[in-house]
């Protein structure tokens, strides 16, 4: 039995999961990815003209990489074989591959090969796939919530297509789960479910862009509600499902942006406590951890900047290990960076430099490269006088030599004025 036709078993077995059960067969069923898949786009084309080419579809969990790959299949007239990185082995592989081969030669049928996980196969594995994608005997279709550019051999990669699934917005998941709600022969039309906006868009907030989580929760809310004998999902039976504090933040509205507003500006102040209580708030409501990195790295630059330069290092380090480490342990991560930040002493000056430069550009004519300044390495530049009269700093005591760098019409112009705050007094004098 291929894979299919087991799902479609699974999805009409009511003991199924209800993401399972709900899993789109179709791409007019699927919510979401409108980008990839909605009319007139690269992917939708293809499928609609059953000429795949390899990809690799990558984007967090609960994007819906394993169910589009379903729908391609149903989609086309190929046939269809799914390994798991994490089982599968380079035997596997070839098996796949010589019944492809087969198939394509005796029914002119080609085979789809959707390998989940596939950054877990290692370097040995992806040399194996790369000849059969080469030269067209399997069309491989590789799920992936890591970077393909960091994790995919870069030759595989190269004949493949990378589709990047982007996380569900709260509007797409509330109609994802009034779907299943509402349906009578997959989802949970026989409970008679009452439930109003507010309370869905919550379960968005806490599913993190993942639909099979905002699928569970609302299976796990009906299972209760069944037992007692209720119909309305509250605030208090999600409290009930869910194990923590639910906490009103919308992130898409006022109060999502007063808290960062809040936790930007205590940084700035340098109170570590109030960052810290805000950094709270948003890892305790389920912001994502890679927004927060963000926020904390833009506020080291802009208003740490030069007063003390490890700030900036700190807070990528910080970005880059929350991304590695994930949650619940990112919070300790972001903790650490957001204290040095709050602590570290304060310069807007590097913001207020190039903000002041971009504001000339657009406001005055700020001439032209000064001559001994402009390329001179193609042949017939010295003739136009480029790169003539050019001081080499390094000729010189100190590696520093007096000389016009401003275009003419900037002459004396000041961006960049050191605070007297941490590293920056140094620079100034």
């Amino acid at each position: 039995m291929d894979l299919f036709s087991y799902s479609n078993q699974v999805e009409n077995n009511q003991t199924a999961p209800l993401a399972v059960r709900m899993r789109p067969r179709i791409l007019d069923e699927f919510i979401g990815q409108n980008d990839i898949i909605g009319k007139d786009k690269f992917l939708r084309k293809m499928i609609d003209a059953d000429n795949l080419p390899s990809m690799i579809l990558f984007g967090p969990p609960g994007t819906g990489k394993t169910t589009l790959a379903q729908i391609i299949t149903n989609s086309t007239g190929s046939h269809f074989e799914k390994l798991n990185a994490v089982s599968a082995g380079i035997a596997d592989i070839r098996k796949i591959v010589e019944a492809a081969k087969e198939r394509l030669g005796f029914y002119r049928q080609r085979t789809i090969v959707f390998i989940d996980e596939i950054h877990r196969f290692n370097k040995g594995q992806q040399d194996v796939l790369l000849p059969y994608v080469e030269d067209g005997r399997i069309i491989l279709i590789g799920a992936t919530t890591e970077n393909p550019y960091f994790e995919v051999n870069a030759a595989l990669l190269s004949r493949m297509r990378v589709i990047r699934l982007k996380s569900l917005g709260v509007a797409e998941l509330v109609e994802i789960m009034e779907q299943a709600i509402n349906d009578h022969e997959r989802g949970l039309g026989k409970f008679n479910l009452v439930y109003d906006q507010e309370t869905l868009s919550i379960i968005a907030d806490l599913s993190g862009g993942d639909a099979r989580v905002a699928l569970n929760i609302i299976e796990q809310a009906a299972t209760m509600m069944s037992s007692m004998n209720t119909k309305k999902i509250t605030i208090s039976i999600l409290k009930e499902v869910v194990g923590e504090k639910i906490q009103p933040y919308d992130k898409s509205g006022d109060h999502h942006y007063d808290i960062v507003s809040a936790f930007i500006k205590s940084m700035r102040g340098s109170d570590a406590d109030a960052a810290i209580h805000y950094l709270a708030r948003m890892v305790v409501a389920g912001e994502d951890i890679k927004f927060i990195a963000r926020r904390i790295v833009i506020c080291a630059a802009e208003d740490v900047g030069n007063a003390d330069p490890q700030a900036l290092v700190v807070a990528m380090a910080a970005a880059q290990a929350v991304q590695f480490i994930g949650m619940p342990e990112a919070r300790i991560i972001l903790s650490q960076a957001v204290i040095y930040i709050a602590t570290a002493p304060k310069s807007n000056a590097c913001y207020m430099a190039i903000d002041q430069a971009i504001n000339d550009l657009t406001q005055k004519n700020c001439g032209q490269v000064p001559l001994h300044l402009r390329d001179a390495h193609y042949h017939g530049a010295k003739k136009l006088g480029h790169g003539a009269n050019y001081l080499y700093p390094h000729n010189y005591e100190g590696n520093i030599v007096k000389q016009q760098y401003l275009p003419d019409e900037l002459t004396g112009t000041v961006y960049y004025r050191p605070s007297k705050n941490g590293k920056e007094e140094n620079l100034k004098k």
